[in-house]
């Protein structure tokens, strides 16, 4: 039994061992200004804030990559939940081709805020900060309605 237990606990420090090796890309693209949101959309400092806290390690090209983005497996979750966020929404390459996906990607931010879906669950114990509060969600809901309005050309 014991010896079972002993090579069992080797197997177990060798793949983890292991998996080190299988290291996940974790990048931050240069980001060029002119592709930034602010070029297209008009963002509130107070809003802009939120962003930052809540919004910019998985939606931007400013990831700050915390020591366990760099042990597996863990690091393969953060990697893959990274360029996931990029892709769908990114801050620092605004790729909306015109006003009405740039209302449209704006007022999907407030959906995703509100319906509690952003900040992911897991990201939140490993980062108190980033947690919405209900200030923050009508805060970047207001904006969002107002900036999702002017860029579809409706007044308010």
């Amino acid at each position: 039994m014991r010896r079972r237990l002993r090579n069992g606990l080797i197997v177990l420090v060798v793949a983890i061992a292991g998996a080190q090796l299988v290291r996940p890309e974790r990048s931050n693209p240069a980001a060029l200004a002119d592709r930034a949101m602010e070029t297209r959309v008009q963002v509130p400092a107070e809003v802009a804030s939120i962003f930052k806290r809540a919004c910019d390690d998985c939606h931007s090209n400013r990831t700050r990559w915390p020591w366990y983005s760099h042990v597996a497996p863990v690091s393969w979750m953060v990697a893959h939940h990274v360029k996931e966020g990029r892709e769908h929404l990114n801050f620092s390459d605004w790729n909306a081709p015109d006003n009405n996906e740039s209302a449209h990607l704006v007022s999907e931010i407030c959906k995703e805020m509100r319906e509690h879906e952003m900040p992911l669950r897991p990201y939140l114990p490993l980062h108190p900060e980033a947690r919405a509060s209900e200030a923050d969600i009508a805060a970047v809901c207001a904006w969002s309605d107002a900036e999702s309005g002017r860029l579809a050309g409706r007044r308010r």
